[in-house]
C-alpha cells in the first residue's frame, strides 16, 4: 500500500477539495492517506489519518510558523511516497522535503494567486502589484521542481505541464438529496461558500432592498465587518441569514441546506475582478448538483457554463433591474425554474463530477510512482 501525504497550513481539516474529495477519494481507490493540517486532535476519519497542527490565530504563525511544523511532520514519516501540498505559503517546505528528504512531491495549485494578491486587504494597495508581480516569477521558477495539479483550466496558460483536477461535486454527495423541489412561495435566495465583498456579498443582500418579499440565505465564513455592511446594504436585516458569523462551516452542514430543496435560485453574481472572470466557481457545480437554478454574472466563462447547461440565467453584475428582473422571472415561473435545475443536475451526473477528476489524480500518482 503506497503511502500519500496531504499537507495544508491554511485549509480547514475537513475543507471539501482537500479531505472529502482528493484525501477520501485517494483513501477509497486503497492509498494510505495522511492529512497534516489545522486541527485539535490527531484521529482518523472515512479512512484518511488526520496529523494535527496548531491552528492558526494570527497571520504571522499561518506564514511561518505552521509551514516548519508541517515540515517536521511530513519529515518524520519515513515511508511516504508521495507529499501532495495545497498552500503556497509551504512551497519552501515542498523544496526541503523534494532535495533534502528526497519525497515526490505534488502542488495543488487552488487560486491564481497574482491576482488574489492583488484583492488582499491587508496589504498596502500601493505595494500588491509589486508583491503579485515578484510571487508569480518566483512561483514559476520554483514549481518546475513538482508535479503539478491545476484546480482551474486556465491555470495551464501558466503552467503548461500541470494537470487539471477541477473541482466538481461528488456525485455520491448529491445522490443523497432528496430531488422532489418545492417552489417557495416568495423569493427564497442561498450563497454559499466565503462571505466578501469581491464574492458579492452587498449585491446580494441588496436583493432584499429591491424585492420586498425576498430572502436570501449566506452559508459560509463571513467577518463580522462584512456582516454589517451587509445588513446596511440590505436595509431590512430580517430578510437576511447568515450562517458562519466568524465561523467555518462545513461542508456537511452546506449540503443540509441544500437539501431543503425549496430555493427560487443559488446566487453567485460577483461584481467584475481579474482574479474571478476566468475561474469555474465551484457553487455553480454544486447548486447544478443540488438542482437549484443558478443567477450568476455574465463573465464569459460563466455564461458558456450556465447556458451550454441551460441551468439558469447570467445577468450583469451592476445591473439591479436585471438582476431582479432574473429573480422574479424564476419565482414566477416554478416549472421553468424547475426545468433548469433539473438540466444543471443531469450535467453534474453525466459529466461535471469529481468521480471523473479522482480516475485524472489517480493516474497521475501512478504515473509518479514509475518514476
Amino acid at each position: 500500500m503506497k503511502t500519500v501525504i496531504h499537507i495544508t497550513t491554511v485549509h480547514n481539516a475537513f475543507d471539501n477539495r482537500i479531505f472529502y474529495k482528493e484525501c477520501v477519494g485517494l483513501a477509497g481507490k486503497g492509498y494510505n492517506v495522511i492529512l497534516i493540517a489545522p486541527h485539535d486532535k490527531k484521529e482518523s476519519v472515512e479512512g484518511v489519518r488526520i496529523e494535527p497542527l496548531k491552528k492558526p490565530g494570527k497571520r504571522f504563525i499561518r506564514f511561518f510558523v505552521l509551514p516548519w511544523q508541517a515540515f517536521k511532520q511530513a519529515g518524520n514519516i519515513e515511508h511516504a511516497d508521495i507529499i501532495h501540498f495545497h498552500d503556497p505559503e509551504l512551497i519552501l517546505v515542498g523544496l526541503l522535503l523534494k532535495i533534502r528528504k528526497r519525497k515526490k512531491v505534488v502542488y495543488d495549485i487552488h487560486e491564481d494567486y497574482g491576482t488574489a494578491i492583488n484583492q488582499k486587504e491587508y496589504i498596502p494597495r500601493w505595494l500588491r502589484s509589486f508583491i503579485a508581480a515578484l510571487f508569480c516569477k518566483f512561483e514559476e521558477i520554483v514549481t518546475g521542481k513538482f508535479s503539478l495539479v491545476l484546480a482551474e483550466k486556465y491555470y495551464a496558460e501558466r503552467f503548461p505541464r500541470g494537470v487539471t483536477v477541477l473541482n466538481y461535486p461528488k456525485i455520491s454527495q448529491f445522490m443523497e438529496l432528496d430531488y422532489e423541489r418545492t417552489a417557495p412561495t416568495f423569493p427564497n435566495l442561498i450563497y454559499t461558500g466565503n462571505v466578501t465583498e469581491d464574492r458579492g456579498a452587498l449585491i446580494h443582500a441588496a436583493i432584499v432592498k429591491y424585492i420586498k418579499d425576498a430572502r436570501v440565505t449566506f452559508i459560509g465564513q463571513c467577518s463580522e465587518t462584512v456582516a454589517e455592511k451587509i445588513a446596511v446594504a440590505a436595509g431590512d436585516s430580517n430578510r437576511i441569514e447568515i450562517a458562519g458569523v466568524n465561523a467555518y462551516i462545513p461542508f456537511t452542514e452546506i449540503m443540509d441546506y441544500y437539501k431543503r430543496g425549496n430555493w427560487t435560485a443559488g446566487l453567485a453574481i460577483f461584481p467584475p475582478t481579474p482574479h474571478y472572470l476566468n475561474k469555474e466557481l465551484t457553487k455553480l457545480f454544486e447548486y447544478m448538483g443540488a438542482g437549484i437554478p443558478i443567477i450568476c454574472s455574465d463573465f464569459p466563462v460563466w455564461k458558456e457554463l450556465v447556458e451550454d447547461a441551460g441551468s439558469g440565467i447570467c445577468v450583469n453584475p451592476g445591473d439591479s433591474n436585471e438582476i431582479c428582473e432574473a429573480i422574479r422571472f424564476l419565482a414566477d415561473h416554478p416549472d421553468q425554474a424547475k426545468q433548469m435545475g433539473e438540466r444543471g443536475r443531469k450535467a453534474v451526473l453525466d459529466k461535471l463530477n469529481w468521480e471523473s477528476e479522482l480516475a485524472k489524480l489517480d493516474a497521475l500518482y501512478q504515473d509518479i510512482l514509475k518514476e
